[in-house]
């Protein structure tokens, strides 16, 4: 499996970031991470780039109109966890995918400072 950055979703993310559209939440990603029934519901309502947007990893392997193709949740479709982002750069880390893992770690130190 190739992942690659996926720079459009990065920027979004910055946006908003700056747009305070965060949760500096604690706890553990899986506790707020949408699962298939939510991600299903954003599908029904959004076009599959709109979701692409919530990953920071996209994986060109798969189909482009599966969510499978996209990696690495950030947010909850409508704001940036704190905790999605220390997941994504702890799992990118571990896989070796530094670009992803840096860009993780960048949007995690704009959201704290947005917070602060």
């Amino acid at each position: 499996m190739s992942v690659s950055l996926n720079h459009a979703a990065v920027a979004f993310a910055k946006k908003l970031i700056k747009d305070g559209k965060i949760k500096n939440d604690e706890g553990h990603w899986g506790q707020h991470n949408p699962g298939a029934k939510e991600e299903n519901a954003f599908l029904k309502k959004h076009e599959i780039e709109d979701y692409a947007q919530w990953h920071l990893g996209e994986d060109k392997s798969a189909g482009e109109d599966t969510k499978g193709r996209y990696k690495f949740p950030y947010g909850d479709f409508k704001t940036v966890h704190r905790d999605g982002l220390i997941a994504a750069k702890e799992r990118a880390a571990q896989q070796g995918y530094h670009d992803i893992e840096k860009a993780a770690d960048e949007l995690l130190r704009a959201l704290e400072q947005k917070a602060a």
